[in-house]
């Protein structure tokens, strides 16, 4: 019976998902960086696609990556607007992390799982205008979508009472915990931490923040710095980790301490053209929340707020990371990282005081899926 839900068709999983915004290679990072704040307004995965020749899918890009550039390409962070005339290709990873693969949308749930075994990050499935059992109305000619980890995670749990057997296990006993994530240290600088998130960026999880004794403080996701735009370049310049994720958790009004930090260490480093943004920016936030303020819904001004945070070094007031423990059962792992939107879980060891011990991933929890069912 396990055989017969994996060989259900590719196209199933795609009804209702919208077809993926794409940029030619030779497009530029500023038509990437507008593009990337239109997909964010329309309540959409922050996420383009490059297409080349032909319109072949060749990666996939969001706003992590274009940090990523500003912070490690040498003059970015002296001259900014230059990083924006580089093409997109600039931002796709040379080491071929993070590939993009074309399925035909006829596939089996199989052939997709073994596609991201084998390496895939994500699945590029052509939008069909019908299909054997279903329609698929509103796809133009040449339209995709993406196919994640995540969307054959939900597929699996569809079917719990197939996969029970397995999904009822502690992630331990599966030996799903694995020791080798991305961390940093908390005093350490984010600058450094920058070929780490493009590697989370591949890898879809994210670097820990653990402190000297093992415990986890926090994380730097790409997912977060989603809703940040270029100017959280000069935070990833600037800051130690810690702080980065304080600016980051508090992005539209970031504690007063944490620009000034910002402020002042691009001025030390001469970074003029990345400091005026960043003033042009916290004056154009400033007058957007003193509108808001000054209506007679109060509320509604503090409702684009988030919470102080207790202290740089501190666990974040929102947006804490998703934990388990290694007893946890799998279905537990899974439901917490679901409802969170996450594809990873961190497991902290009771028995331990509940110091980090590794991290559960959504490819790690496909790969076991494909080994214990077939």
């Amino acid at each position: 019976m396990a055989v017969n839900f994996l060989a259900n068709e590719l196209s199933d999983l795609c009804i209702g998902k919208p077809a993926v915004r794409s940029l030619p290679l030779s497009a530029a990072t500023g038509d990437l960086a507008a593009a990337l704040r239109r997909v964010s307004r329309s309540g959409a995965a922050a996420c383009v696609a490059v297409t080349g020749p032909a319109r072949a899918v060749v990666g996939r890009v969001g706003p992590a990556d274009v940090l990523c550039l500003l912070c490690t390409d040498p003059e970015a962070l002296a001259r900014p607007a230059a990083v924006f005339s580089k093409p997109v290709s600039a931002l796709l990873p040379k080491d071929g992390a993070g590939e993009v693969r074309r399925v035909d949308p006829r596939s089996s749930i199989l052939e997709a799982l073994d596609a991201i075994l084998s390496g895939a990050q994500v699945l590029a499935v052509p939008l069909r205008a019908g299909g054997r059992k279903k329609q698929l109305v509103g796809a133009a000619d040449g339209d995709f979508c993406w196919l994640t980890q995540e969307d054959l995670v939900r597929y699996f749990l569809n079917y719990i009472c197939l996969v029970y057997n397995v999904a009822a296990r502690s992630v331990s006993s599966l030996g799903l915990v694995r020791a080798d994530f991305l961390s940093v240290r908390p005093g350490e600088a984010a600058l450094s931490a920058v070929p780490l998130i493009r590697r989370a960026v591949a890898t879809e999880t994210a670097v820990a923040v653990v402190a000297e004794d093992g415990h986890l403080v926090g994380e730097i996701s790409p997912a977060l710095l989603a809703a940040c735009d270029e100017t959280a370049a000069a935070a990833i310049a600037t800051l130690s980790a810690a702080d980065l994720m304080a600016y980051i958790d508090h992005y539209v009004s970031p504690p007063e301490h944490i620009l000034r930090a910002v402020k002042a260490g691009l001025k030390d480093k001469g970074l003029d053209a990345l400091l005026a943004l960043v003033e042009d920016e916290t004056l154009s936030s400033f007058s957007s929340l003193s509108s808001a303020s000054s209506s007679s819904d109060e509320e509604a001004g503090r409702a684009q707020l988030r919470r102080p945070s207790s202290g740089s070094y501190g666990r974040r007031a929102a947006d804490e990371p998703v934990v388990c423990s290694p007893a946890s059962s799998l279905v537990a792992v899974l439901v917490q990282a679901l409802a969170h939107r996450v594809s990873y879980v961190w497991v902290l060891d009771e028995d331990n005081d509940c110091r980090l011990a590794g991290i559960v991933t959504f490819a790690d929890v496909l790969r076991v899926f494909r080994e214990q069912l077939l």
